[in-house]
């Protein structure tokens, strides 16, 4: 009976929060057939279970959600008992057989739990939700963590690059295909029908990965100019009035754009698998282009800029590399009156004289270089570094955009993908060290 399964004092906590009799019945129902997939040792049942189950959860709100998520927590974690008993048993004797009756112990039931309904029609796109939704509330519910982590790990696996399929998307994709780009290009707005047939002319490319469960939608793409030079500004990139070019003067493919569709695979790696992917389908169809790039924002700079405190010393320099970065913070210091938020105003940045704007490219080589192997270093250039691009030219006033001022001054990176030498640079990041240019030296 379902009153006595909510009597139970895992999924009596489960829903007491919730608050209203009704949410209480559904969440403590969906609940009660989870536990009941589980129990279930025929896989010939297991795919019915799980389709009941998918259209329960389909029907939560997202306080029901959060029911749900907490009953995930009491009810489907690891028996602590049972895993001290194995562990202490691998203890005495650490052979294949204690561990795998530890592995066992320890692994969450809710993972299978999970890998049942993925087994079942929609149950990928069910999971893809349920951690979509994990994640917006992960801050408020930190018992949660550990259903996160499970969600990780599984999605990891079966959003493998090994699965996905890579398409390209061009002016004839399907409507509703371009409709998405547009919704979800999250660095370079496109505005409009125009200005995304303008991306997707014979000097640019657009290219998506696809899952087999979510076949017609795609998780992740990145955009691609085929231009004679390494590009130092974005409004050219993007101007949906400029000239097509040739082919015969493609020399260089600038990534300057990528974009995730589907939030609840956050964290899942997928980007640098679509740029290498890209980058060796561009190999194949336009040989002539040899070089690889990036023109990318530097979303963390300013704030760190506003952060940093003086004297600005660091062992990671000499005493006389150390002294000009000091300069250079002190004449911004003084070109701003002390107020380096005004940075991100084009009036300001255009009274900046030669010697400030050294500075600024300064600064920016520093952030870049020497922050970036920390977590608290820029995201944008975490991704591309360990993904064994190297640093290569940072270019001034190269976004003027609201955003573009917001967050870098207008500043813009070009990172190098050198085919033969990503596994290298992708090792020297790892280790703490970005691999980067002698202009980008220079600049310190």
């Amino acid at each position: 009976m379902l009153g006595n399964f909510s009597a139970i004092p895992g999924v009596r906590k489960a829903t007491e929060r919730i608050g209203d009799y009704a949410s209480e019945r559904l969440v403590a129902k969906a609940l009660r057939e989870c536990h009941r997939m589980l129990s279930i040792r025929a896989e010939a049942n297991s795919p019915a279970i799980a389709h009941q189950v998918i259209s329960l959860l389909e029907q939560l709100t997202d306080r029901e959600l959060d029911g749900l998520f907490d009953g995930l927590v009491t009810e489907f974690s690891p028996d602590p008992e049972r895993a001290l008993v194995a562990a202490q048993a691998y203890a005495r004797v650490a052979d294949a057989k204690s561990l795998a009756v530890l592995m066992e112990a320890t692994e969450p039931p809710r993972q299978e739990l999970f890998r049942r309904l993925n087994r079942a029609p929609g149950g990928t796109a069910a999971i893809v939700r349920l951690r979509r939704h994990l994640l917006s509330r992960l801050k408020k519910n930190p018992t949660w963590q550990a259903i996160e982590a499970d969600l990780l790990h599984l999605l990891s696996s079966w959003f493998n690059p090994g699965f996905l399929e890579m398409r390209r998307v061009d002016w004839n994709s399907p409507a509703h295909l371009l409709e998405q780009i547009i919704q979800h290009e999250a660095v370079h707005t496109i505005d409009g029908w125009d200005d995304l047939r303008r991306r997707l002319q014979p000097d640019r490319r657009c290219f998506a990965f696809f899952h087999p469960q979510l076949a017609n939608v795609p998780l992740i793409f990145v955009e691609v100019a085929l231009v004679r030079e390494m590009p130092s500004a974005i409004a050219p990139l993007i101007d949906k009035r400029a000239p097509i070019g040739s082919s015969r003067q493609f020399r260089f493919a600038a990534f300057y754009s990528i974009s995730n569709c589907e939030s609840g695979l956050r964290g899942v790696n997928l980007g640098n698998f679509l740029i290498k992917r890209v980058a060796n389908e561009l190999q194949t169809e336009l040989p002539q282009i040899k070089t690889y790039c990036t023109l990318s924002p530097i979303p963390g700079f300013l704030t760190w800029l506003q952060r940093v405190s003086s004297p600005l010393i660091t062992a990671k320099l000499k005493t006389a590399a150390n002294a000009r970065l000091q300069d250079a913070y002190d004449l911004l210091i003084r070109a701003t009156g002390g107020e380096l938020s005004t940075l991100n105003h084009l009036d300001t940045l255009s009274t900046l004289g030669e010697k400030q704007n050294e500075a600024l490219l300064s600064l920016a080589s520093y952030y870049l270089t020497y922050e970036s192997p920390h977590t608290t270093g820029d995201a944008v250039a975490r991704f591309h570094l360990d993904n064994g691009a190297r640093l290569e030219r940072i270019n001034l006033l190269a976004n003027t955009s609201s955003t573009g001022l917001k967050q870098s001054a207008g500043l813009m990176v070009n990172y190098l993908y050198d085919l033969k030498r990503v596994e290298e640079s992708h090792e020297a990041f790892v280790n703490g060290e970005v691999v980067h240019s002698r202009a980008v030296k220079s600049l310190m």
